[in-house]
C-alpha cells in the first residue's frame, strides 16, 4: 500500500527511546514530522537524524514535532541517540506492522541479492491525522531544508 497526500494517516503506538512510546494520537493538534529510515549508526541515518536535531530548534518553532522510525530495537535507539545527542524521539518497529501499514517495508537489492527493509520515507502529518506531503526514496542531502519548508507552508496554509 501506498500512502499519499490527503489521506489519513495509519495510527500507531511504539515502543520509543527511554522505555518510552509514542502515538500518533500524542501529536494532536500540532504537525509532525515521520520519518522512517533503515538503521541506527549507519552513515547516511546518522546524518539525517544529525541533521534533524541540528534544525531542531526551527521545527519547534513551527510547533513541529519529529520522530524517526526503525526496526531497531529501543536499546539501540538510546546508544544512538547517546552518541549522537539527537533530541528527538525514536520508535522501534521490530515487527514492521507500521512500517507496512505506512508502506515503507520494501523489497531492496544489494550485490544482485534482495531482501526486505525499510525505504527511507519522511511523512508530514498535520494536527488533524492526515498525511500532508510523501517524501519517498529519500536522499538525505538537503532532505531535511525541504522538510523544514513544507512545514513552513503548512503553518502559512494555517493562519
Amino acid at each position: 500500500m501506498t500512502l499519499t497526500a490527503r489521506t489519513k494517516a495509519p495510527d500507531f503506538t511504539m515502543p520509543a527511546d527511554g522505555d518510552g512510546s509514542v502515538s500518533l494520537s500524542d501529536f494532536k493538534g500540532q504537525p509532525l514530522v515521520l520519518y522512517f529510515y533503515p538503521k541506527d549508526d549507519t552513515p547516511g541515518c546518522t546524518t539525517q537524524a544529525c541533521t534533524f536535531t541540528e534544525t531542531l530548534p526551527q521545527f519547534h518553532k513551527l510547533n513541529c514535532a519529529i520522530v524517526g522510525v526503525s526496526k531497531d530495537t529501543v536499546s539501540k535507539h538510546d546508544k544512538f541517540k547517546a552518541k549522537h545527542n539527537i533530541q528527538f524521539t525514536l520508535a522501534s518497529d521490530a515487527e514492521t506492522d507500521v512500517c507496512e501499514r505506512y508502506g515503507v517495508w520494501k523489497e531492496k537489492s544489494m550485490y544482485g541479492k534482495s531482501y526486505m527493509g525499510i525505504e527511507r520515507t519522511t511523512f508530514l502529518i498535520d494536527g488533524n491525522g492526515v498525511i500532508k506531503n510523501v517524501w519517498n526514496k529519500v536522499k538525505v542531502k538537503g532532505h531535511i531544508e525541504e522538510v523544514l519548508a513544507a512545514v513552513e507552508q503548512l503553518r502559512k496554509e494555517a493562519v
